[in-house]
């Protein structure tokens, strides 16, 4: 049975459930090898071993403190070691620059978006915003593929294996660019957004109290986001953002606050499965892709929605 590597960039426990998902899709199409451009603890290595991961490929020296230059040079010689049916990787922004660029490194085709990877390695991906979904086949080289969040249920396997190690010594390590400062990301209890079952947003409606928003996203376990018209105010921070120049989810559940649903919104949002959208605006756009809609002031909705989900649990 062919391998499928997997590029895993985790600093500890737990794992991402993207992480887990990725795994849980090679498990589908072949033996799962792992990827990871930084060494990993023991820890970590038993947990990508409860998903199905055999092989561990890492980095013999640290990699330099670059951009995703680096990250895809090691990516591109992990493959050519490996040589894996397909490469998994997430769909985020570093994810999706890493998958380009290691692409370009071994000639091979590369698609971004993907929901599905069938056993013959045919893609389904959302095209348009979400409004379509097409099949499409890497014809060249060993196929790339981005996988967004939430398109599987993770699962370990059934029966767990032991990761052995490999350390590549990297070819092309860069750097082209150097990281030369940080800013520590506030923390956090609430999921990671592109990652999150549930996501609550809020939009211009609501005139720059994201309270209502924070607290109904905590009581159901879920992240919060944003439109860019919120983010650009200032009453949330950027990286909230959800649409065509934020952040591309596909929650289980994403109730919008406030938010009209114009076409940039949309394009960040509608795959999501179960919609529900709050404005006072019966007209507003984003009653046309919701499944369930409710007309009224969000000040009033979502607190009542908060208590009375807190009363049912309690």
């Amino acid at each position: 049975m062919a391998s499928v590597l997997v590029f895993i960039d985790v600093p500890g426990l737990p794992l991402p459930r993207a992480s887990r998902e990725l795994l849980t899709i090679a498990r589908s199409l072949g033996e799962p090898a792992v990827a990871s451009p930084r060494a990993l603890g023991d820890d970590v290595l038993q947990a990508l071993g409860e998903y199905g991961a055999g092989t561990v490929y890492e980095p013999a020296d640290e990699l330099p403190d670059v951009l995703v230059a680096a990250k895809a040079a090691f990516l591109a010689d992990a493959v050519r070691a490996a040589a894996p049916a397909a490469v998994l990787l997430g769909n985020s922004f570093e994810d999706r620059e890493v998958a380009a660029r290691t692409g370009i490194k071994l000639n091979s085709g590369v698609i971004t978006d993907a929901v599905a990877v069938a056993p013959d390695l045919s893609v389904t991906k959302s095209v348009l915003a979400g409004s379509y979904t097409s099949t499409c086949r890497v014809k060249n080289g060993v196929p790339v593929i981005t996988v967004k969040a939430n398109s599987v249920e993770p699962a370990p396997a059934d029966v767990p294996s032991a990761p052995g190690r490999r350390q590549l010594a990297v070819s092309d390590a860069g750097p082209a660019a150097r990281v030369t400062g940080r800013t520590e990301k506030r923390d956090s209890s609430r999921p990671e957004l592109s990652e999150a079952r549930v996501i609550v947003a809020g939009g211009r409606g609501m005139d720059g109290n994201f309270g209502p928003v924070e607290d109904l996203a905590d009581v159901l376990g879920g992240a919060v986001g944003a439109s860019r018209a919120a983010t650009d105010a200032g009453w949330i921070e950027h990286s909230a953002q959800v649409g065509q120049t934020g952040k591309t989810v596909s929650p289980q559940l994403y109730i919008s606050a406030g938010i009209s649903g114009a076409i940039q919104q949309k394009a960040g949002m509608q795959t999501a499965k179960v919609i529900v959208a709050i404005n006072k605006d019966p007209d507003a756009p984003v009653f046309e892709i919701a499944d369930f809609g409710i007309v009224g002031d969000v000040f009033s909705v979502l607190p009542q929605a908060t208590e009375e989900i807190k009363k049912r649990r309690s």
